[in-house]
């Protein structure tokens, strides 16, 4: 899948705004910034400087990838609207990267074949977006699909051998190698997101998964 490079990456769904410039498998820009709500602040900045640092115009990439959910409602809808934007206006497509599945795959290069891992991740403050994996040899396999949990049940879907990531758990062997970014986005997208390649803008809606609820005075 090499025709796809270069390839501009985003990642807005949750505090860390991130954009990549992957040449290849190894050789990468790469810019974050890790705040609250400075997606929309920041995310054309991040585009316009790492692609000047990689020396690239945007229509002379390929596909942008970007992170497409779930996580955060406002990181998510800026993300993409930004994507659509400058897809639309340079002319070139889209690949909707499913984001636990990005970081599933990210995180199984780093683990056994035979390993039960869950990603889980704040969606409120009683809800957490979960989902179970197992890493086999060549691919990474769902054990339980994604899914809302109240924060109560949550340990209930947890055994006691299965390594935890993502925002809601804290495991020593950890390190920032297991945080999300675009270079991870786009990674996946490479390899595994070819069959999702578009130019077809106006269908792609991001996967808030949680419905969208305005809390208003009564």
């Amino acid at each position: 899948m090499n025709n796809l490079f270069p390839i501009l990456a985003v990642e807005t769904s949750g505090e860390n705004c991130s954009v990549a410039l992957l040449f290849d498998d190894h050789n990468f820009v790469e810019m974050n910034y890790q705040q609250k709500h400075i997606h929309s602040q920041k995310l054309i900045e991040m585009i316009d400087i790492v692609l000047k640092n990689a020396i690239i115009e945007l229509n002379q990439c390929k596909a942008i990838a970007v992170s497409m959910g779930p996580g955060s409602f406002t990181g998510l809808r800026i993300g993409l609207s930004t994507v659509k934007g400058l897809a639309f206006g340079a002319n070139v497509p889209i690949i909707p990267v499913p984001t636990f599945d990005a970081y599933a795959f990210h995180i199984s290069k780093y683990i056994k074949a035979g390993t039960i891992f869950v990603i889980a991740m704040n969606a409120s403050g009683d809800e957490y977006y979960f989902s179970k994996y197992i890493k086999h040899d060549e691919k990474v396999e769902v054990v339980d699909n994604l899914q809302l949990v109240e924060k109560n049940n949550l340990q209930s879907l947890i055994s006691a051998d299965d390594l935890l990531y993502g925002d809601s758990f804290i495991d020593r062997t950890l390190n920032e190698e297991f945080g999300l970014t675009a270079v991870k986005i786009g990674r996946w997208a490479y390899l595994l997101g070819n069959d999702l390649l578009t130019s077809n803008y106006d269908y792609l809606e991001p996967n808030y998964f949680k419905k969208f609820i305005v809390k208003g005075k009564r």
